[in-house]
């Protein structure tokens, strides 16, 4: 499992993602569906459903999604967003344009952590994207619970299917990366090693260095003093220390040996 290093966590989202499904209603060109599922699958979401689409997913759809083609295959196809949407908890309706129906909306980063909230706590959420052209219907969006609307240029704000999908999906992931413990089999980072340690660790540095005539007549306490700086700003814990102290005693003893044949 990939792991991030700088966080501990697991870049897999966690399986709360699994309870977040794309639906596609009305979709007009198949080309869009493979573009949307290539999206999905670059933010780690698997789960897609089309509604009443004009075309089904073809040999278009399948060069579109550029490898994605499990996506495609798994995807199901329902007559209704009624049906796509009948068991989920919470309903999240993009929407490019403002609509009497008062509903409460978001952009798509609460959007995202939302989804994921809902799904965590053990809910089926929809993130539904309507037609190329004309969107949701009005009937469509009142099965909605939340819309959401992309801030984009308001002088120039077309954002074709896949796009939007891609937006919404990196939301969720960055949302669902946050939310994910670290792997419970995966190695976690040390406290920084004790005051101590690491002041036996300088002690045994500085005479390292000398041992190897590293400073060559050179005053040795600029040298001492970034690396000391250094390494507190590295903080390494015991463990790192331990290697590091490993590696100036071979030092030391190298150089005991180089003086001993007269080098």
């Amino acid at each position: 499992m990939t792991t991030d290093p700088t966080t501990g966590h697991s870049l897999t989202l966690p399986a709360a993602a699994d309870r977040i499904r794309i639906v596609l209603v009305g979709t007009q060109h198949p080309g869009n569906i493979g573009s949307a599922a290539r999206a999905m699958k670059t933010m780690g979401l698997s789960r897609l459903v089309l509604v009443a689409p004009e075309r089904v997913p073809d040999a278009e759809s399948y060069a579109l999604a550029a490898g994605a083609d499990d996506i495609l295959a798994a995807a199901t196809t329902c007559a209704t967003l009624a049906e796509a949407v009948a068991d989920c908890r919470v309903v999240l309706g993009c929407t490019a344009r403002s609509r009497r129906i008062a509903l409460e909306e978001l952009e798509p980063r609460a959007a995202g952590a939302r989804a994921v909230a809902e799904a965590t706590a053990g809910g089926e959420v929809a993130i539904v994207f309507g037609r190329e052209r004309t969107g949701l219907s009005n009937d469509e969006y009142e099965l909605c619970h939340v819309a959401v609307h992309i801030p984009a240029n308001p002088e120039y704000s077309s954002l074709n299917l896949a796009m939007a999908v891609q937006i919404l999906g990196y939301e969720v992931r960055m949302a669902a990366l946050a939310a994910a413990p670290p792997d419970a089999g995966e190695e976690r980072r040390e406290p920084p090693a004790s005051h101590a340690a690491m002041e036996g660790f300088f002690t045994q540095l500085a005479e390292t260095l000398d041992a190897i005539d590293f400073h060559k007549g050179r005053a040795p306490e600029s040298a001492m003093r970034k690396l000391r700086r250094l390494f507190l700003r590295a903080q390494p814990d015991a463990r790192e220390v331990r290697i590091l102290r490993g590696v100036l005693a071979d030092a030391q003893r190298m150089a005991r040996l180089a003086a001993g044949n007269g080098r």
